[in-house]
C-alpha cells in the first residue's frame, strides 16, 4: 500500500525562508560554541571539572530514594549512574569547594541516613581538575572538526567537490542548531552529548547521500533538464524512503527516551532532535546549498559587461 503516493513538492523554492530560519538557529549555535570558553555553558564534570565516587551497596539501591537523599544533603545537581546490576551507585559532582574526602563522607551519610538497612562501601573516588576538563573541550571539538574534514574528502571523492561542501554545510549545521537548542534548554554538555553530536553527523551525512545518489542518477538521465526542477524531482524521489528512515529512527528514541533511564536521556533526547534537524537539513539545506554553488559558477563565468 503506498501511503504518500508520488510528490510534486517544489522544496528549493522555499530554500530562502529555510536560510533564515536555519540562519537564525545557527546564531544560536554560535552563542552556545562561544559560551563554553566563557563559562556560561552548563558542562558536565567531564569538562568542566569535578568528582566522581562509586559507591557498592549490598542489595540494589532504589534510584529515586538515592536522589531525593542527595538533594536532601544539598547535592540536587548530582548525576547518579547505576552499574553492575544495580549494586553500584557512580555518583558524578560538578567541581566545588568542597574537597573530594568531605564530600564523599556527606554523600555517604546522606545514602546511611536514607536506606540505614542496606550498609555500602567506598569503591573508588576520582578527581577530574581543570587542566583535564580543558584538554577533554580540546580533544571534543577536534573530534567535530575532523570529522567534517573526514565527510568533505568522502563526499568529494564519490561525487564532486561541491556535493562535499554541501554535505559539510548541512552537517556543521545540524551540530550548530542542536547545540543551540540545547544550550537554550540548559541541558549538561558532556562526553555522552559529544557522542550524541558526532552520531548526528553520521546520520545526516548518510540522509544527505542518498538524496545526492539520486541527484548525480538524474543528472546522467536528464542532462539537460534545469538544475532546479532536476534536484526538486531528485528529493521527491527519494522522499519516501527518507521519511521512513526518519520515522523509525524515531520510534526506537521515543522508546530510549521514556523508558531508557535518565542516565541515556540527555543522549536520546539530543539525537531525536538531530534526527529531525538532520532529515531537514538533507532536503533544505544540502540540495539548495548545491543550487547556490551552481548558480554562483554560472555567474563568475558570465562574462561582464
Amino acid at each position: 500500500m503506498d501511503i504518500w503516493g508520488e510528490t510534486h513538492i517544489d522544496f528549493l523554492g522555499k530554500r530562502r525562508i529555510m536560510f533564515l530560519i536555519s540562519g537564525l538557529l545557527c546564531i544560536l549555535g554560535l552563542v552556545a560554541v562561544a559560551a563554553i570558553p566563557l563559562g556560561k555553558a552548563n558542562l558536565g564534570t567531564d569538562f568542566a571539572g569535578g568528582i566522581a565516587i562509586q559507591f557498592r551497596f549490598e542489595r540494589p539501591p532504589a534510584l529515586d530514594a538515592a536522589r531525593s537523599a542527595l538533594a536532601g544533603a544539598g547535592f540536587a545537581e548530582a548525576s547518579i549512574q547505576s552499574i553492575s546490576n544495580g549494586e553500584k551507585l557512580l555518583v558524578r559532582l560538578k567541581r566545588s569547594d568542597t574537597d573530594l574526602r568531605a564530600t564523599s563522607k556527606a554523600i555517604g551519610e546522606a545514602f546511611s541516613k536514607a536506606a540505614p538497612d542496606n550498609p555500602f562501601t567506598v569503591d573508588s573516588t576520582t578527581e577530574v581538575g581543570p587542566t583535564v576538563g580543558k584538554q577533554l573541550q580540546r580533544d571534543a571539538l577536534w573530534a567535530i572538526g575532523i570529522s567534517m574534514l573526514v565527510i568533505l574528502a568522502y563526499v568529494a571523492w564519490r561525487f564532486e567537490f561541491r556535493f562535499g561542501v554541501a554535505a559539510v554545510v548541512a552537517t556543521f549545521h545540524d551540530v550548530l542548531v542542536v547545540m543551540g537548542l540545547l544550550f537554550v534548554l540548559n541541558k549538561e554538555m558532556n562526553l555522552l552529548i559529544i557522542t550524541a553530536l558526532l552520531t548526528l553527523a553520521g546520520y545526516s551525512l548518510t540522509d544527505t547521500v542518498v538524496v545526492f545518489d539520486r541527484i548525480r542518477e538524474n543528472m546522467a538521465r536528464r542532462g539537460k533538464e534545469e538544475f532546479m526542477p532536476l534536484v526538486n524531482r531528485s528529493i521527491n524521489e527519494v522522499l519516501r524512503r527518507t521519511l521512513v528512515t526518519s520515522i523509525t529512527t524515531l520510534l526506537a528514541l521515543v522508546a530510549l527516551l521514556f523508558i531508557g533511564g535518565e542516565v541515556i536521556h540527555d543522549f536520546s533526547f539530543t539525537l531525536f532532535v538531530g534526527i529531525l534537524i538532520g532529515t531537514y537539513s538533507s532536503i533544505f539545506i544540502a540540495s539548495p546549498v548545491l543550487l547556490f554553488w551552481k548558480d554562483a559558477k554560472a555567474h563568475l563565468k558570465k562574462p561582464q559587461t
